[in-house]
């Protein structure tokens, strides 16, 4: 199905708005900073988004399809097991470097939105779940296919990785350690190789 030129619109918008939003947060987020920032009129934003927290909804959902084509579908084109594990931790370290001025919007993002109960956390949290099991089950496949041993905790294996991965966020964002991408393919290939089967 074709997309529209309402539609193209939408995401171009929802583009300009993810790049402020990672430099600046989502809860200042509003239709009439968004028209400043962009140029167009309110109104014209209004007639896309209908209030600040649908704009703010739509841009974590515009965050999490950006994070899809990224990261997901070229991982899960990488052969199973081991190789695919190491295509999705590459891609988020790419994602993390070149998608957004302020890093990986989802780690800025939980920051903001930890204590903030909501339909924006909320779409967020979703994500975020998503993203944990899409790493326990490439990893489960990963047993699956003899690269990782069959009595690994997939679930333990991906909150470390995704440990690592906010570690590398810290490390790059906030403490301007240029070693931080070091650190974190170390960390991450320590957790590899004691995932591996070894019989």
């Amino acid at each position: 199905m074709p997309v529209t030129k309402g539609e193209t619109t939408r995401l171009a918008i929802l583009d300009e708005a993810l790049q402020l939003t990672s430099r600046t947060g989502v809860t200042t987020l509003s239709i009439g900073g968004l028209a400043r920032e962009t140029g167009m009129s309110k109104s014209g934003l209004f007639a896309h988004f209908k209030s600040k927290e649908s704009l703010q909804v739509q841009v974590v959902g515009r965050a999490r399809e950006r994070f899809v084509d990224t990261v997901v579908r070229p991982a899960l084109a990488a052969p199973r097991g081991e190789r695919r594990v190491r295509a999705l931790f590459d891609g988020w370290v790419q994602w993390e470097r070149e998608a957004f001025d302020g890093g990986c919007i989802f780690v800025t993002l939980a920051a903001e939105l930890d204590s903030r109960p909501g339909p924006v956390r909320d779409t967020l949290v979703d994500s975020e779940r998503d993203w944990l099991e899409l790493i326990a089950s490439t990893a489960t496949t990963a047993v699956a296919e003899g690269d990782f041993r069959a009595d690994l905790d997939t679930d333990q294996f991906a909150f470390e990785v995704h440990g690592v991965m906010l570690a590398n966020h810290h490390a790059n964002r906030l403490m301007g350690d240029a070693d931080g991408v070091a650190r974190a393919y170390t960390a991450f290939e320590t957790m590899i190789a004691a995932a591996r089967r070894t019989d």
